[in-house]
């Protein structure tokens, strides 16, 4: 997302904040987010929130960048958290979980280091988000699965009682070539991005993604 930040101009709500928002609506004093990647959703939690975040990623790479944010961060896997039972208020996977290779173990962990009136926000895209983008290099929709807006609630409530979803669609303007190939580089099929083909005016593309809470 942080290429599409930089490279793109997107249309509708900001993801992240509705991600930010289910979180801060638990006034939680302790966080978990999982797949932190390079940490901005992980700071902006820290600074912004009465509560102590820890990040975890499985690169070692990612948790230095996240602990120059000055946040908590350590190395470790979703399917195997290094943590104790029920001692997290909130948990976040956001855009992480189609990464696992078994999301229905990576949601029983999260569910297992979770209180009993915590909450789990995670977050996907649909198998449709930006086609118009994707269909240019042969692909269907975004190249995801495993955990998407097509299938993700059926593996939560194999968790979770309550399950709330929220739909966020806007589009995406890519001004150019270079802007698509840019962000077609950055996602799981980054070898993909050398079949983009050449266009010059900008390619506007329909995003779809979704926020789930889901309470046990």
């Amino acid at each position: 997302m942080s290429a599409l930040a930089a490279q793109a101009t997107a249309t509708g709500p900001d993801p992240y904040d509705v991600v930010f928002d289910a979180v801060a609506d638990s006034q939680p004093q302790l966080v978990l987010e999982v797949g932190s990647g390079t940490g901005e959703l992980a700071e902006r939690m820290a600074r912004n929130l009465d509560a102590r975040v820890i990040a975890v990623d499985q690169s070692e790479r990612m948790v230095d960048l996240t602990k120059q944010r000055g946040v908590e961060a350590i190395v470790g896997d979703v399917q195997n958290l290094p943590f104790k039972d029920g001692i997290f208020d909130c948990a976040v996977a956001a855009w992480m979980l189609f990464h696992a290779e078994n999301v229905d173990l990576a949601l029983r962990e999260l569910r297992r280091i979770l209180r009993s009136d915590g909450r789990v926000v995670a977050s996907t895209s649909s198998q449709r988000s930006m086609s118009e983008l994707w269909e240019l290099v042969g692909q269907v929709g975004a190249p995801v699965d495993g955990f998407t807006a097509e299938n993700a609630e059926w593996s939560l409530l194999r968790h979770f009682t309550v399950l709330q979803r929220r739909d966020i669609k806007g589009t995406v303007t890519f001004a150019d070539r270079e802007a698509a190939y840019q962000h077609v580089k950055a996602s799981p099929r980054s070898d993909l991005a050398e079949q983009l083909p050449y266009f010059d005016e900008p390619l506007v593309a329909t995003r779809h993604v979704v926020v789930y809470v889901a309470e046990p």
